[in-house]
């Protein structure tokens, strides 16, 4: 007799259990989606902003024919790319590709003088460090997701689901090294 309300407990608190690991992880990976999704807005803007970029500097660069390229192609492959992998890796080619491009811009006194590209400057700046900002709270969404699929006893259910480690949207060494400019 004292037994039955004894297995009765165990099984509310093992199901109590299993409910609130399972909403945690729905939880975690809807805030990593959120996460990405705020990321997507700023790339968007900045690949809006390529075009207009491009343009401005081809009007005094015009010999930098090669840079100006690598920077639409960039542009264009982040924009098409299909995975988040894929998505990350273009975004970094990108970064530099820009690196560049303004690089090449320091050689050229009216173009730094240019109101409108001074703009598209600033307006890039800004967004740079909104997606510093929004990669870094996508990086702790995904290690807080992360955690949970790999801490017992979330692991269990987290496997049940399905679910597995998210990838981090981290920068690859090649995008710190600063540019080099040859004329």
């Amino acid at each position: 007799m004292v037994l039955m309300p004894l297995f009765i407990l165990i099984a509310i608190v093992l199901l109590l259990t299993i409910i609130g690991g399972y909403n945690g992880i729905v939880g975690l990976e809807n805030r990593v989606a959120n996460a990405w999704a705020q990321i997507e807005v700023q790339l968007k803007k900045r690949a809006d902003l390529v075009p207009n970029l491009v343009e401005t500097v081809k009007g005094y660069a015009t010999h930098e024919r090669q840079t100006l390229e690598a920077v639409v192609a960039a542009r264009n492959a982040s924009v098409a790319s299909p995975t988040l992998e894929a998505k990350v890796e273009n975004e970094n080619v990108l970064s530099g590709a820009l690196r560049q491009l303004f690089a090449i811009a320091e050689a050229y006194p009216d173009l730094k003088a240019n109101q409108n590209f001074l703009r598209l400057q600033e307006d890039l700046t800004g967004i740079e460090n909104k997606l510093a900002y929004t990669r870094q709270a996508y990086n702790d969404a995904v290690l807080l997701f992360n955690n949970r699929v790999e801490m017992f006893p979330s692991s269990l259910i987290a496997s049940w689901m399905g679910k597995k480690e998210k990838l981090y949207f981290e920068v690859e060494p090649s995008a710190q090294e600063v540019p080099q400019v040859k004329f």
